[in-house]
Parts: C-alpha cells; sequence; structure tokens
C-alpha cells in the first residue's frame, strides 16, 4: 500500500493547480440559485446570458481554462480559490498579488454593477460570479497552501487512486449516481424558509470562515484508503454546502440587481 500511496503522490506532481468543484456541483449550485431569484434579477440574468443557463454559465471559467490565451492560464488561475496556511485565518494570512477567489469575486461585482460597462464584460463578470460562488462553497478552496489544497495529498477512493481536493470536487458528489436536475431536485425541495434566511444573512468573508472551520477534520484521512465510512461521514456536509451554495448566489445576484 505504501508504494501504491507512493504512485499517487507521484502523479498528482504533475497536476499542481487547484481544480474547481466538478462540473456537478457547480450546475447544481447554480440550478439551485436559479429557482430563487426576485423577478428582477431573474430578468437581469436572462438579459446578460440570453439562451444560456445559469447551470452552464457555472462552468465556464473552467472550460476556458483549455485556452492557451495567457489570461486563462495564468492570470485568472488563482481566482478559483484561497490558500491560508495552517493556524492562520484568511485575514491574517500573505495574500496572493495575483488575487485570489474573494478580490476576484469584489473585481467582478463591481463590473456586474457597473452598467456602463462593455456586455461582453459584465456576462464575463456574471460567469465567473456565478462559478466562485460555488468554489467557496468546496471546503478544500481554502486549503493549505503547501499541498494546493489538498490536490498533493494521494488517497485511495474505492480502490482507485484519487486526491483529497478531487474527491471534494468530484468523486463524493459521483458517487451518489444523481444529474444535476436530480441533485438540484432533491435537494431544493428541502431548503426552509428560515434556512433561505439565515444562508443569505452572510458574506462571502463568511462562506471562507465556514470552511475553515470544516478544514482540519478533512485533512484527517488517517490510512487515506477511503470508502463507504467516508461517504457516510461527509455526505450530508456535501449536500449542505450545496443548498447553501444555491441559496446565498440567489441572494448574492438579488443583492446586485436589485440594488440593496
Amino acid at each position: 500500500m505504501r508504494r501504491l500511496i507512493g504512485l499517487v503522490a507521484c502523479l498528482m506532481l504533475g497536476s499542481l493547480s487547484a481544480h474547481a468543484y466538478g462540473p456537478t456541483g457547480h450546475r447544481v449550485i447554480a440550478e439551485i440559485a436559479s429557482h430563487h431569484l426576485t423577478p428582477t434579477a431573474a430578468k437581469a440574468v436572462k438579459d446578460l446570458l440570453g439562451n444560456e443557463f445559469m447551470a452552464e454559465a457555472a462552468t465556464w471559467p473552467d472550460d476556458m481554462r483549455a485556452d492557451p490565451d495567457e489570461f486563462w492560464r495564468k492570470t485568472a488561475s488563482p481566482w478559483h480559490y484561497i490558500n491560508v496556511p495552517q493556524g492562520q485565518t484568511y485575514e491574517e494570512s500573505v495574500k496572493n498579488p495575483a488575487g485570489d477567489a474573494l478580490t476576484a469575486l469584489k473585481a467582478f461585482t463591481k463590473t456586474l454593477k457597473d452598467k456602463s460597462a462593455p456586455k461582453a464584460e459584465r456576462v464575463k463578470a456574471l460567469r465567473f460570479i456565478i462559478h466562485i460562488v460555488g468554489d467557496l462553497h468546496q471546503p478544500m478552496h481554502t486549503g493549505r497552501p503547501e499541498d494546493h489544497g489538498g490536490n498533493l495529498i494521494p488517497v485511495v477512493w474505492f480502490g482507485v487512486m484519487s486526491n483529497l481536493h478531487k474527491v471534494w470536487d468530484v468523486d463524493l458528489i459521483q458517487k451518489r449516481g444523481l444529474s444535476y436536475t436530480e441533485w438540484t431536485r432533491f435537494l431544493d425541495a428541502k431548503i426552509t424558509p428560515e434556512e433561505i434566511k439565515t444562508w443569505q444573512n452572510s458574506k462571502p468573508i463568511d462562506w471562507v470562515h465556514e470552511d475553515m472551520a470544516m478544514r482540519d477534520g478533512i485533512y484527517n484521512v488517517g490510512s487515506a484508503i477511503l470508502s463507504y465510512d467516508y461517504v457516510y461521514k461527509y455526505m450530508p456536509v456535501i449536500k449542505s454546502q450545496l443548498s447553501k451554495g444555491g441559496i446565498r448566489l440567489a441572494g448574492y445576484l438579488n443583492q446586485i440587481f436589485d440594488g440593496k
């Protein structure tokens, strides 16, 4: 098993960049959000995206990372995550001069609010906001810098080589075998008015603090052989994060477009 873990570690060295929630996670958050927009916000989103659904727009910033342009390969790369050293808060940590998910969210929010900005820039800002809010509800997107948010922590997932970041991006969600529309229907039906009020009464920095509070437990993978017990422990967290992400994204866009 040590040799197997070592092999996984070597494979991980070839891919150091942190990825975002897998397509399903992002689409679930965006689709839930689309059900909770105010009429004003829904119209504004429609005016900008046209026939593109929010669930489609949610994965666009990841899709574009294959573009060879330097903007996508280098400039925008840090905007998907925040790295915070162990024992520090985000506020205490040394910030990436190239920006991070929080600074990018702030910048794109300013652009989206600017009605004089070119439509193409506002569309890009909306797509990034939808995406970044999703990223900020994946706890490993506030991971430690030395392991690239868990990308360099090899694990065995049901007998298959993986890493801790990928487990949270993709593996846990895909384990249920549900489409993003099924996830949305199952989760959205259980969200209460009280939860909506509570979850939307928060700011992006609060979401980061929540992620940080979960981090130590998530990093404690023991033997690094993950199976049904890990799913049992953390599937409720995944469900909660997807639900919160969708409701908070809706609240965030409602505030922007309703001018509150």
